[in-house]
């Protein structure tokens, strides 16, 4: 079984240096963050479920899909990796869902503020083209100092970047005019 061996080993080798040019990839956007300038989209913390359960109220967690306790832990790791790297976070803005606010305010880098343009439009629940124009206006508009954290939706970071985002995951862009350079995504686990 030497051929089986010899694969095992390329493959090993493989995931290896996948995993080493993610870690580079990933303290590279650190790196940026310090600078300051810079937009991070987020999408809330692991919160089970898809949408929102029928009798939906914005105003109301009962009624809503809310943040795990996995998801909790996610947010508080997420804000910890942020003051470990002294990363400036001069705004911080939240969709006005639930989960999304607890996200950030676990995150604890300052003052949320709950906002329409990062609420989402999933299952027609908001206006996207509304939504989407709003939110790129503000990215467009943001030059620091520091960084502006934006905490929302998936369908809102696609429809603003092209791609989704995982449950906590991050894609941090600069802005750039009437677009976005997508600088590189993080991804801190709650574990």
């Amino acid at each position: 079984m030497p051929t089986l061996r010899y694969l095992t080993l390329a493959l090993l080798l493989a995931m290896s240096s996948i995993f080493s040019t993610t870690a580079q990839a990933n303290e590279a956007t650190w790196q940026a963050l310090q600078e300051g300038g810079l937009v991070i989209l987020m999408r809330h913390s692991l919160a089970p479920g898809i949408g929102d359960p029928p009798g939906f109220e914005r105003g109301s967690c009962e009624t809503q899909r809310n943040l795990s306790a996995a998801g909790r832990a996610q947010a508080q790791a997420a804000g910890r990796a942020f003051r470990a790297r002294d990363i400036p976070i001069a705004a911080v803005y939240s969709s006005s869902w639930c989960r999304a606010l607890d996200t950030a305010e676990l995150m604890a880098l300052g003052p949320v503020e709950p906002t329409p343009w990062l609420d989402s439009f999933f299952r027609g629940r908001g206006d996207q083209t509304s939504i989407t124009q709003t939110a790129q206006e503000q990215i467009a508009a943001w030059q620091g100092p520091g960084n502006l954290l934006l905490v929302t939706h998936q369908v809102n970071i696609t429809a603003l970047v092209g791609s989704g985002a995982g449950s906590g995951e991050m894609i941090v862009v600069r802005p750039a005019g009437d677009e976005m350079q997508v600088v590189g995504r993080l991804s801190v686990s709650g574990q």
